[in-house]
């Protein structure tokens, strides 16, 4: 019998295909993610005095999806300084987790990106912040982004490092 339930077990862990693990905050409410590029989604609780809550999304387009460089400039691109002027350069930073290659970057101002991908309605949310990053795995870049009010935001972000500190890739 057991040698029955260890092929079984062997079977089906070999059938499990790879991906992108990670450990989810207790304080983060996990959601259905609302389309098939997006492997998860989870409400981060904003803040006394923000408007709404923050959010993570972790997208994964099946091995493309574009270069760091391209990522980071559209990301910047998503936001809008009160002046209109162009901003400070964002903060960026690289690390390895494991095996992986992780490069974020730090933007905020008003948000302005699509609503939805294609959409001519853009969000317009001023005082907003985003760390993104696009993390390189063997089977191609998932793309984390993190945002909402700037102090919601600021307020997570020791807690959403350690968490892309938590990612492995099986």
């Amino acid at each position: 019998m057991q040698s029955i339930l260890l092929s079984f077990w062997l079977l089906f862990s070999a059938s499990v295909p790879a991906g992108l693990t990670y450990t989810t905050p207790p304080a983060w409410q996990s959601r259905p993610p609302s389309s098939s590029m997006r492997v998860a989604e989870f409400v981060v609780p904003k803040v006394t005095g923000d408007p709404e809550d923050a959010e993570v999304v972790i997208f994964y387009f099946g091995g493309g999806g574009g270069s760091v460089e391209a990522n980071i400039q559209r990301w910047v691109g998503q936001f809008q300084q009160p002046s209109g002027k162009p901003g400070p350069p964002p903060e960026r930073t690289a690390f390895k987790v494991g095996n992986l290659a992780v490069t974020t970057v730090d933007v905020s101002g008003t948000y302005v990106a699509e609503v939805r991908p294609g959409a001519a309605q853009r969000h317009n949310k001023p005082g907003f912040r985003m760390r993104a990053a696009v993390v390189e795995t063997p089977q191609g870049p998932y793309f984390v982004k993190f945002t909402g009010p700037a102090k919601t935001v600021a307020q997570a972000l020791p807690v959403f490092d350690r968490f892309l500190k938590s990612l492995r890739f099986q």
